[in-house]
């Protein structure tokens, strides 16, 4: 990967540009083989993978097109006799480490902003989903990306991924997952010798939905079995805390549950299924913990859990209420959803939201305008959904990406997402002694009488 980046890196911008769009426009033509292998190997539904397979699509173009508008080189101000120009370039070979939740979306986002800006990627997939990525490597080599530009890592973290991370010559990492391995990255970077190596990691959070008295309780119950249950709760992004004014609250949990009852916990295959089982056995006994703990400590608002017979792995939608934001610990990465009840000053429902130190996504159910504005720029969280969902972000629409806990940004998909995969190098030349500034005689021409 380090040998092949000074070819890759000095390929055109445009030529660079062309090649993912070949790809984008494969994987457009290869949508339905695509969409049933993460059917098969990531437990989504059909709905969920089709609207993946067009999240990598969209990756694919929205940074073709953007590579070749951030790495134009900009003419910068300066004296006569005196030219300055800045422009970017790749950094050298990236570590891209992707999850299984999104298995073909952030994959290709990751490897697609490392490849069009230059740099040899490494790419390193979750272990269990590592079809998905295989094929999707197969379709980027086949639309003309050099196969040592990029090479596909299959392995366990624990070993494949920290043994590439510690690779001395790596020029930068990033990472979607958890906050604890990207904490884990960011302590093996730090004690390498060398370069200081770059760390994009976008990891998970206490997302939090706060509901005032006048939001109106069908859109809220919908936002919220969307944002909650949806994917089995299984996206960075999925609602995991809700906070309902206590004047509604009844209500609106009444809706929430009546909602939550209809939807099908069942194999993803079938079209009637809106949530499959979770990942693997080890995410579900893990989730399982959790639901022990709640039902101890918390007010359960959902039937329990019953063990899947015919389907492993399979967890239906859970709601617990809690006493306290502060009780919230710890994100639940599953189909759990957790309720506390408010009243008072929504600013201080903000504050104790931020006091939980994550920022991801944040969802503000209300009919008051002004209390919305004013609510969105107390929060420290990256992105913030009014009167809607919390969930499905899209390239180039919603750029996605938190801070604090939640990760380091620049957000995915958006437009200073590139700058951080680049190296910056300006070029002074001294015109004068090639003698002088002969733009100073571009002048309009002389007329005479």
């Amino acid at each position: 990967a380090v040998t092949a980046f000074a070819g890759w890196n000095h390929t055109p911008v445009a030529e660079r540009a062309a090649t993912l769009r070949r790809a984008a426009d494969a994987l457009q033509q290869q949508l339905p083989r695509f969409c049933a292998l993460l059917v098969k190997e990531a437990h989504k539904t059909w709905g969920d993978a089709v609207s993946e397979v067009r999240e990598a699509v969209d990756f694919l173009r929205f940074y073709a097109n953007d590579a070749e508008r951030v790495m134009a080189p900009q003419t910068l101000p300066g004296p006569t006799g005196e030219s300055n120009t800045l422009w970017l370039e790749g950094r050298g070979a990236w570590v891209c480490i992707s999850p299984w939740n999104f298995p073909l979306a952030i994959f290709m986002g990751q490897v697609a902003a490392a490849l069009a800006t230059g740099n040899t990627v490494l790419a390193k997939p979750a272990e269990q989903t590592p079809a998905v990525a295989s094929e999707a490597v197969k379709l980027l080599h086949a639309a003309g990306v050099p196969a040592k530009a990029l090479q596909l890592l299959h392995g366990p973290g624990e070993t494949v991924g920290a043994s590439l991370v510690a690779q001395p010559g790596i020029a930068g990492v990033v990472f979607t997952g958890s906050t604890q391995v990207a904490k884990i990255i960011q302590r093996a970077l730090a004690a390498k010798d060398g370069a200081i190596v770059p760390l994009i990691a976008e990891t998970g959070g206490i997302n939090a939905m706060l509901v005032d008295s006048t939001a109106l309780p069908e859109q809220v119950a919908d936002a919220v079995v969307q944002s909650a249950f949806r994917s089995a709760g299984q996206r960075c992004s999925a609602l995991r805390l809700l906070c309902l004014h206590e004047g509604i609250a009844d209500h609106v949990i009444a809706m929430i549950q009546g909602a939550a009852k209809e939807l099908v916990a069942g194999q993803p295959a079938e079209l009637a299924t809106d949530l499959g089982p979770v990942i693997d056995a080890e995410a579900f006994d893990g989730i399982g913990r959790h639901l022990q703990r709640l039902h101890a400590e918390a007010k359960p608002l959902l039937p329990a859990a019953e063990p899947a017979t015919t389907l492993p792995n399979l967890i239906p939608p859970q709601m617990f209420e809690v006493g306290a934001i502060a009780d919230v610990k710890a994100e639940i990465f599953g189909p759990v959803l957790q309720v506390v009840r408010w009243g008072g000053d929504p600013t201080d429902v903000i504050r104790q939201i931020n006091a939980l130190g994550y920022g991801l996504t944040l969802g503000i159910q209300t009919r008051i305008d002004s209390r919305a504005q004013a609510l969105a720029t107390a929060a420290r969280v990256g992105n913030v959904y009014v009167n809607r969902n919390m969930i499905g972000a899209v390239v180039g629409v919603q750029p996605f990406g938190g801070e604090g806990l939640s990760g380091t940004g620049p957000k995915a998909g958006g437009p200073n997402y590139l700058q951080r995969f680049c190296a910056e190098q300006t070029l002074t030349i001294n015109t004068t002694a090639a003698g002088g500034n002969v733009a100073l005689f571009a002048g309009p021409a002389l007329h005479r009488p």
